[in-house]
This record gives structure tokens, sequence and C-alpha cells, in this order.
């Protein structure tokens, strides 16, 4: 492998790696509920979404090409998924007592989330659309990336530990140190898995029906807290 793209890997992974957890913080931290912060939260999402495009053409030289969806390791994506969903719904269970109801509430409605229904349109799209692109930008590029400077185990487990960076940062602004610690390791454990999914079958599809599990019963669980019932 030459030093050109062991190089050029780790500078996308600097471009890009940071920016949602900038961008949450600036939303959580720096001025919740502002446009300013919506807005640069928003930058942040479009150029996760840009970067690994242009990088593609620009840098690797590459033509954009669209893999058609594949039934190649559903199988394991729905087992996965399963398991994952039904680990998350016992710990909530389990453990959510430890969260604040009231400032889970607070924190939704600075933020917008302020009615069911928008609520639940937010749901509909984290679960369908952000999800798949979170599977584009976090296992196509963020692993791949990894995978041109280490080993593949170890890019499994560096592409998961990424994308739980800015979660801990989402999760700290809304839960006390416990359920950040829990919710922080099973972020890792999902993206290590989603990622592992992705360098068995080269599919970003299997990954994300993996992937919908969990934000699914995440979305449920928030519904809960924030609303009742």
């Amino acid at each position: 492998m030459t030093d050109t793209r062991k190089r050029n890997a780790m500078l996308a992974l600097l471009l890009l790696v940071p920016a949602p957890s900038i961008g949450i913080y600036i939303a959580a931290y720096g001025s919740p509920g502002t446009t300013f912060a919506k807005g640069f939260f928003f930058a942040c999402k479009v150029w996760l979404i840009v970067l690994p495009l242009v990088w593609h053409i620009l840098v690797d030289k590459q033509r954009v090409t669209f893999p058609r969806p594949t039934r190649k390791g559903m199988a394991v994506a729905a087992a996965t998924g399963t398991v994952i969903f039904l680990a998350i719904g016992a710990g909530y269970f389990l453990f959510g007592h430890w969260i604040d109801n009231t400032l889970v509430s607070e924190k939704a409605k600075e933020v917008g989330l302020s009615s069911p229904m928008l609520y639940l349109l937010g749901a509909v799209y984290w679960c369908t659309v952000n999800s798949l692109l979170e599977e584009y930008v976090w296992r196509w590029f963020v692993f791949t990336r990894c995978e041109a400077l280490m080993p593949k185990m170890l890019a499994v487990i560096a592409s998961g530990l990424f994308f739980t960076l800015h979660h801990i940062i989402a999760l700290t602004a809304y839960f006390d140190w416990r359920i950040t610690v829990l919710g922080s390791l099973g972020v890792f454990i999902g993206g290590a898995t989603w990622s592992w999914i992705y360098l068995t079958y080269r599919n970003i599809y299997a990954a994300y029906v993996s992937h919908v599990f969990a934000d699914v019963i995440i979305f449920w669980i928030g519904y809960r807290l924030i609303f009742g019932g």
C-alpha cells in the first residue's frame, strides 16, 4: 500500500470525523435552539455527506456508482438487528429509572421536538434516510479509510470508536454519566457490528437493515421519555 494512499486516508479521517462532534456540541451546548446552532448543525451534516462524495471523485479518482440493493448478508443483518433491538429494550427496562425525563423533555423542546407529530416525523426520517446516510459515511467511507491504515479487525474497532465519539457528546447533553457510559458502549458495539457486516459483505444495505432495528427501538424509547405512554 502506497504512502500516498495512507496519507490521503488519514487526511480524510481528520477532515470528517470531528465534524459531527463539533456540530452536536454547538447545537447542544453552544447556543441550543438558536438559528445559528441549527444552521451550524445542518452545515456539519452536509459536510458529512458531501466530503466522501467529493473525495471519491477528486482524490480517489473514482466514478460515482450506486450499488443495487442485494440480499447478501440480509439474514445476518436481521439477526444482529434483532439482538441489538432486544438489548436496547432490555437496557431501558433495567436502567431507565436512571433517566431524568424532565431534562430529556426540555432538551427535546430546545431542538424543536415540541410535539408528538414533529417527533414522529423526525423519527421516520432518522430511521430511514439518516440511518442509510450514516452507513454511507461511517461504513463505506470511514471504515474503508481505516482499512487503508490498519489491519481489518482493527479498522472495525477504530471505525466503531469514531462513530461513537459524537454520540458521547449527544448522550452527555441528555443523560447522567451512567446512561452515557451504557449508551456509548451500545453505540460502539452497534458501530463495530455494522463495520464488521460491511467488511464481510461489502454491502451498506445489510448494515443499514441492522441499523434500522436499533433506531426504531431508540425512537420508541425517546417518545416514551418525552411524551409519556
